[in-house]
């Protein structure tokens, strides 16, 4: 099949693009490089500078690229998505989030791309009143990140009930590692998720690792959180592009382990094989103390299951970071 992956050279972008292009498929990158890199981008996939929000260039794009064949698929990852930033600059990501897709959408319906893949979060459920999030459980987002999210979930559903749109949302837990290549994994200048920190901080790059809570309601004190390798995330998208394909039917569904790991958890499992210091501090407001997907849905509807586990993510995450400072 032939894919247009928006954002194609940033984190989850790239690794999605590795696994289409190792899968037979043919790749079409549109990115305008403000968070991705040019070096993430397959040697394979033909790449294309732009913005989501330039409708023109978008345009531009698609009418060369459907000359050499229509697009059967196309896949969203052009998004902002730190939640700290998204609340001291809700503008911004309603207009990169929302106004984005909104640009997107439009101009894959005015040349017949009927089929969309979607890069969500578990951040539209907001506070969960349970520890196992499901894809029917409320969504009451707690940030204007969410928020974003949930607004651009609900366009593509209206969008899809008028203009025969077939979509697979697909909500992400906390994502780490790097492809088994090393050749892409998360490179970026406000690292904010446990494991890169933790990986820096075993490397030199950070002073102190600092665990957050140590009075959670968990069997050690500390948060309980859902961690995937972004390798098994990707593989996910190219099997929801290659059900689309097939059905024409619609999904949304979690994407994680399926099973969680807290603070603590996650330390001592680093501290197997690396020294970093650490130290407790005082909660982080607004953090739960556990939230674990529920993935029966993906595994039903894509036949998608996890493979590597939190030993070989840590790894990869460490090869990477050491092999940027060149060692």
């Amino acid at each position: 099949m032939k894919v247009l992956v928006v954002g194609g050279a940033g984190y989850i972008g790239s690794h999605t693009v590795y696994e289409l292009v190792r899968a037979g498929h043919q790749v079409v990158v549109y990115d305008n490089l403000s968070s991705g890199l040019m070096k993430n981008v397959h040697p394979k996939a033909q790449f294309y500078l732009g913005d989501i929000l330039d409708q023109e260039s978008l345009s531009s794009m698609l009418e060369a690229e459907t000359t050499k064949g229509a697009f059967d698929v196309a896949m969203h990852f052009a998004a902002k998505l730190i939640v700290e930033e998204s609340v001291s600059q809700p503008l911004a990501y309603y207009h990169n989030n929302v106004e984005g897709l909104r640009s997107l959408l439009s101009v894959l319906i005015k040349h017949s791309v009927r089929r969309l893949v979607f890069s969500s979060t578990a951040a539209v459920y907001g506070q969960p009143a349970t520890n196992i999030c499901l894809e029917s459980d409320p969504t009451i987002p707690i940030n204007p990140y969410g928020e974003t999210k949930l607004a651009c979930e609900k366009m593509i559903q209206w969008v899809a009930a008028a203009h025969d749109l077939q979509f697979c949302i697909l909500r992400y837990f906390n994502v780490a590692g790097a492809d088994a290549s090393l050749e892409i994994g998360l490179q970026h200048d406000q690292l904010t998720h446990l494991i890169p920190l933790i990986m820096q901080t075993a490397l030199g790059q950070r002073d102190m690792f600092y665990i957050f809570g140590s009075d959670y309601d968990t069997p050690d004190g500390t948060c309980i959180r859902d961690y995937i390798h972004v390798t098994d995330l990707a593989q996910a998208h190219v099997l929801g592009a290659e059900y689309l394909l097939k059905t024409d039917e619609s999904l949304i569904a979690n994407l994680g382990s399926g099973s969680g790991y807290s603070v603590r958890q996650v330390l001592d499992t680093t501290l197997r094989f690396l020294d970093l210091p650490y130290e407790y501090t005082s909660r982080r407001p607004g953090d739960p103390a556990c939230l674990i997907a529920d993935i029966t849905h993906a595994r039903e509807v894509l036949g998608w299951q996890p493979k590597l586990d939190l030993q070989t993510i840590l790894q990869s995450d460490y090869d990477f970071r050491k092999k940027l400072m060149g060692g």
